[in-house]
């Protein structure tokens, strides 16, 4: 028995090391051809997409957004029916891997290395349409762009993301990015986060996080503790008042990794303040206020000194959204759970932040989410039911410090769903494996795996009738 134990355990170590030592050859096959041959810039096939895309009015399938989401479904679709007319709108030239931005802030990465040209991460097969969507006509299968013009579809996917209401506080969009105010949640403002983190040698440190849902539920503690950790590193930790202001009543939304995350706070010394909700900032005089909640009334309000204030917005639909036919009443496209497609029009499907589905919102949850909206497409284009499932999949890789990570990942009704067996990494607690997936592979996972629709341990395997 114990030899067999054995004998299982070594070989799944061994397709483990297999498994990295794979990606780490591709990843530096990567590397090489983008550093000798495109170097960043207009590849010449995406020049040649671009030309054949510009007339183009009519496409089998519209995507709106082209971050995680959107890219991740193209790909997945085009992945299964290669010639299928996709076109992707996105306004935005510049694509940004919004899970390391917190590495920025922590300096662990380069702001350079979570940008790429939006040009070269829209699948091959696919046409960007670069611009923003005024209106969505449903019942007409159109969009209509804010230039005017309007590209019909057959099918529709929206995954536009969501909003950063940095103006739902008093004070601090005039303030942020200077000050001592900074947020890792904006790609300009992240290395701010590390400028100020470097330079602090004593005074108050205050994070915040709003109430959910927000992008990244762990967000906001990762930006603590990658500056904790390195104050304390520094030496300087002790010199340093860190507070946690969450407008939530606990750390994390599933209870089963709490545990190790009080742990980290208690070695930082974090003062916790439970259900306080940031709403002014005044940065010249370096204030916070928070309106303090009890039974779900504020009770009073409390201003705390800053010497560095790291601010997570409130989350919310986008503006041109609000009103649209495939939203339910709150702006959130209105989808089933499961299938992701829309609760009002057969033919349109959502993916992503800007969904009403009850998974954290992470690029995780989109990974697995773009091959079940992919299969679900396709069969009701083939006169089919949709039966591929979303099992409610999201993952937070927590870096309790800057070498390791509590790894959450968990679906629906707060089920745990493991990636790996314990013994190799259990996500409940800290772990370096943890930390070298985050810092070291999920990059070349986004870009070179999930963007070009290999669905790596991703595959729908969950069907509906077993997830009702």
């Amino acid at each position: 028995f114990f030899f067999f134990f054995f004998l299982v355990h070594f070989c799944s170590s061994l397709l483990l090391l297999f498994f990295f030592c794979v990606v780490v050859v591709v990843a530096l096959m990567n590397f090489f051809v983008r550093t000798l041959f495109n170097r960043g810039g207009l590849s010449t096939v995406a020049s040649r997409r671009l030309l054949s895309c510009e007339s183009a009015r009519k496409f089998d399938v519209v995507v709106i957004g082209g971050g995680a989401g959107g890219l991740a479904v193209t790909a997945s679709i085009l992945a299964r029916e290669p010639t299928i007319r996709i076109g992707v709108i996105e306004p935005s030239a510049d694509h940004i891997y919004q899970p390391g931005l917190t590495l920025v802030g922590g300096g662990i990465f380069k702001s350079k290395d979570v940008h790429r040209p939006t040009v070269n991460c829209v699948p091959k097969g696919a046409c960007w349409i670069e611009g923003k969507v005024k209106n969505i006509f449903a019942d007409d299968n159109e969009v209509e762009m804010e230039s005017g013009t309007k590209y019909s579809y057959d099918f529709l996917v929206a995954a536009p993301g969501v909003q950063l209401n940095f103006d739902a506080v008093e004070g601090l969009a005039e303030t942020l990015g200077k000050n001592g105010v900074t947020s890792n949640y904006l790609p300009e403002v992240a290395p701010y986060t590390w400028e100020l983190v470097q330079n602090l040698k004593s005074g108050k440190a205050v994070f915040t996080q709003p109430i959910m849902p927000i992008k990244c539920a762990g967000g906001p503690q990762k930006a603590m503790y990658l500056s904790s950790d390195y104050w304390r590193e520094q030496g300087v930790l002790d010199n340093i008042d860190v507070t946690f202001c969450n407008n939530n009543p606990g750390l994390f939304g599933n209870p089963a990794y709490v545990p190790a995350l009080k742990d980290a706070c208690s070695g930082y010394d974090v003062d916790l303040k439970f259900f306080h909700n940031l709403v002014k900032v005044d940065g010249e005089n370096k204030k916070a206020t928070f309106d303090v909640y009890e039974d779900g009334k504020v009770i009073k309000q409390l201003t705390l000194d800053f010497d560095m204030l790291h601010v997570v917005p409130p989350t919310g639909p986008l503006d041109f959204m609000k009103n649209q036919p495939i939203v339910d009443g709150a702006g959130w496209v209105d989808v089933n759970p499961f299938t992701m497609q829309s609760k009002k029009y057969a033919n349109v499907f959502g993916i992503g932040d800007a969904c009403n589905t009850a998974n954290a919102k992470t690029a995780a949850a989109v990974r697995k989410q773009a091959p079940v909206v992919a299969e679900n497409l396709l069969d009701v284009r083939d006169g089919k039911e949709p039966i591929c499932a979303y099992d409610g999949y999201g993952s937070c890789p927590l870096t309790v410090d800057r070498q390791h990570v509590v790894l959450a990942e968990f679906g629906y009704d707060g089920k745990l769903l493991p990636s790996f067996p314990k013994w190799l990494l259990d996500g409940t607690k800290p772990s370096r494996l943890g930390w070298i997936l985050k810092a070291d592979f999920m990059p070349f996972i986004y870009f070179d795996v999930m963007l070009k629709g290999h669905e790596w341990l991703c595959k729908p395997t969950h069907h509906l009738n077993k997830s009702k």
